[in-house]
């Protein structure tokens, strides 16, 4: 299969040199079993590199397991990707494969993998070094034999430096790197996208298609598109809907675009366009200093109880009430902010929370970039206030 059979088989749309030669490198690495790190921003459409790879691999008659390791909840990502036995956890009625063994001699694809914990990370290095995992709750090692692709829109070596990603699992997933080009980069193929989603939505609601005089075909290949190819799709999907002419011409086009944002991470932006109060920010900002000092204060209490002569000396005692008086000067403030519905710091949390989800209509990623947090925080926060 060649670059030109593979877009259309999974209905690739472009011609841009970057992403030619990233579709060129997938099909150079099919036929052997070298680990592929796809990276690109959000939207660009790297989930189809691992489909490209396995289809024109020796596995491509085995299965192919696809795994967002950023949805699956902290708790459960070792018993998702490994399994777990019969009783090993509460809840644990029956012995269940994790997708390591239902992808035996197939091929899985690890998207977000910059989500997975430090610990599954260790476990995942284990089945590169030597295709042995072990299952939640068991003591004995289990061989696979399956090609591990992984894809990300995380700078890996910034989360290495942090101590956030293994350094030896980074280059044992980046034997090959595969990058795929945002779609601002991709001169006319915005305009072959536009059409293409414009004619699909056409014939499945059965109505003309919407076309771009050329002030609108300008517009579009100016504007940033920090969504990328998912965001144009929603885009003309959008346009198809609510403009009644047909031909979109410039001003039309631009009152439909939403402002260019800067990669500067915010808090919250309501559906007003105005930031966040300064109250707002105070509150986030007391909350993530009182978080810090408990785990802090933890911290220093347990170095206490493990010291050699379990003694503590005068020096411990002043750190750890330092600490308490922080945290009890923190409270303070706390309770001498006043807002109109005397909110508490956890209460705010919440309604920020409620907020980011409202606005991206329950889109759980798009609200997690929207508050600063990954999407397994948003996760662990909605179990935790019952959302």
């Amino acid at each position: 299969m060649d670059i030109k059979q593979s877009k259309n088989r999974f209905g690739i749309i472009g011609n841009d040199l970057k992403l030619n030669q990233a579709i060129n490198v997938a099909l150079q690495v099919a036929a052997t079993d070298i680990s592929v790190l796809i990276n690109g921003e959000s939207g660009t459409g790297k989930e189809t590199i691992p489909q490209i790879i396995h289809h024109n691999s020796k596995r491509k008659h085995n299965n192919y397991i696809a795994v967002n390791c950023g949805a699956i909840p902290e708790g459960t990502v070792d018993s998702e990707l490994f399994g777990h036995e019969k009783g090993s956890f509460t809840g644990a009625n029956e012995s269940r494969k994790g997708y390591f063994e239902a992808a035996d001699n197939g091929t899985i694809f690890l998207d977000e993998i910059a989500e997975l914990p430090l610990a599954s990370q260790a476990r995942l290095l284990r089945v590169l070094e030597n295709g042995e995992f072990i299952k939640v709750g068991s003591s004995k090692a289990q061989k696979t034999n399956v090609r591990i692709l992984a894809a990300t829109n995380e700078n890996m070596l910034e989360l290495v430096k942090k101590g956030k990603f293994r350094e030896d699992l980074y280059y044992r997933l980046n034997t090959i790197s595969i990058q795929l080009p945002p779609l601002r980069d991709r001169g006319e193929d915005i305009l072959l996208l536009f059409n293409k989603f414009a004619s699909d939505f056409a014939e499945k609601y059965n109505t003309d298609p919407i076309k771009l005089d050329n002030e609108a075909v300008e517009a579009i290949n100016n504007y940033q598109w920090p969504g990328n190819i998912r965001q144009l799709k929603n885009f003309v999907a959008q346009l198809s809907i609510i403009e009644k002419r047909r031909e979109i011409d410039g001003n039309s086009l631009k009152l439909h675009l939403p402002e260019n944002s800067s990669n500067v991470p915010i808090l919250y932006k309501d559906e007003s366009k105005e930031d966040l109060s300064e109250r707002e920010i105070l509150y986030k900002v007391l909350f993530d200093m009182k978080n810090d000092l408990t785990e802090l204060k933890k911290i220093t209490h347990n170095l206490i109880l493990e010291s050699p002569s379990n003694s503590i000396s005068n020096t411990d005692l002043e750190i750890f009430k330092e600490i308490e008086d922080k945290q009890e000067n923190l409270i303070a403030k706390e309770n001498t902010i006043e807002i109109h519905e005397s909110l508490s710091l956890i209460e705010q949390e919440k309604r920020l929370i409620i907020k980011a989800l409202n606005k991206h209509k329950d889109r759980r990623k798009d609200a997690a970039k929207e508050l600063g947090i990954s999407e397994r925080t948003l996760y662990r926060k909605l179990k935790e206030f019952e959302l």
